[in-house]
């Protein structure tokens, strides 16, 4: 089924997709690692011979300082999973969204199927989005995708009676695969540069901010389930 609308210049959109049959999509770090440094090199106007940059050796921190020039999406938050992923962005140029999913499901498909031996569409089928069209949304989106990781350990953290919230907010602290770490600390790393935050309202100011804002989405669960 098509869209039910077109995306267009400097409106926001929640993008997301998953593998195929519900297949899992990242099997190990090097697929995470992977899918991380597509989401910094297809986000460009240029064309890219992406599989260059990898074949030339350079190392998951040298990839970042690879120059790129107009962007084609502002993003303001994205997360990994096993079976999908998700981004928050904004588009930036006429038609960037789709030209940068397109760059990104094209790259990532190749690299995973040669990888892992194996043929046929990896995800199911065009990647899925919703319009984010108003900014209590939008904010909500920043803990929805944040606190997504959680259901690795718990899947039905939302419905459960029992819900351990320092397990989780340390569980969040530790992983790696979405853009959680590059709100919540004073330390930049280099997964930063794929982010475009100025494109989006200040809502987290401070690293404090955002610690406070997920800490009550945490504490509004823990007041649920009591």
């Amino acid at each position: 089924m098509g869209r039910k609308f077109d995306f267009s210049l400097e409106e926001f959109y929640h993008l997301y997709n998953r593998g195929n049959d519900k297949r899992e999509i990242f099997l190990d770090t090097h697929d995470y690692n992977r899918f991380t440094m597509l989401l910094y090199l297809c986000n460009t106007t240029e064309p890219l011979d992406i599989r260059s940059y990898f074949n030339e050796g350079r190392t998951f921190v040298e990839l970042f300082g690879i120059h790129r020039k107009e962007i084609l999406t502002d993003i303001g938050a994205y997360c990994m999973m096993p079976n999908h992923f998700h981004i928050l962005c904004r588009e930036k140029t006429e038609g960037g969204i789709s030209l940068f999913m397109q760059k990104l499901s094209t790259g990532y498909s190749m690299y995973f199927n040669k990888k892992h031996s194996r043929t046929g569409s990896l995800f199911e089928g065009r990647f899925k989005a919703s319009h984010v069209d108003n900014d209590e949304y939008l904010k909500y989106l920043f803990s929805y995708i944040h606190l997504n990781p959680i259901k690795i350990i718990d899947n039905e953290w939302k419905k459960n009676n029992i819900f351990d919230r320092g397990n989780a907010q340390k569980y969040l602290s530790e992983y790696k695969y979405s853009s959680y770490l590059d709100y919540t600390s004073d330390a930049k790393r280099k997964e930063g540069l794929i982010l475009n935050k100025d494109s989006f309202p200040e809502y987290f100011l401070q690293p404090k901010d955002f610690d406070d804002f997920i800490d009550d989405w945490l504490s509004i669960k823990k007041a649920n389930v009591r």
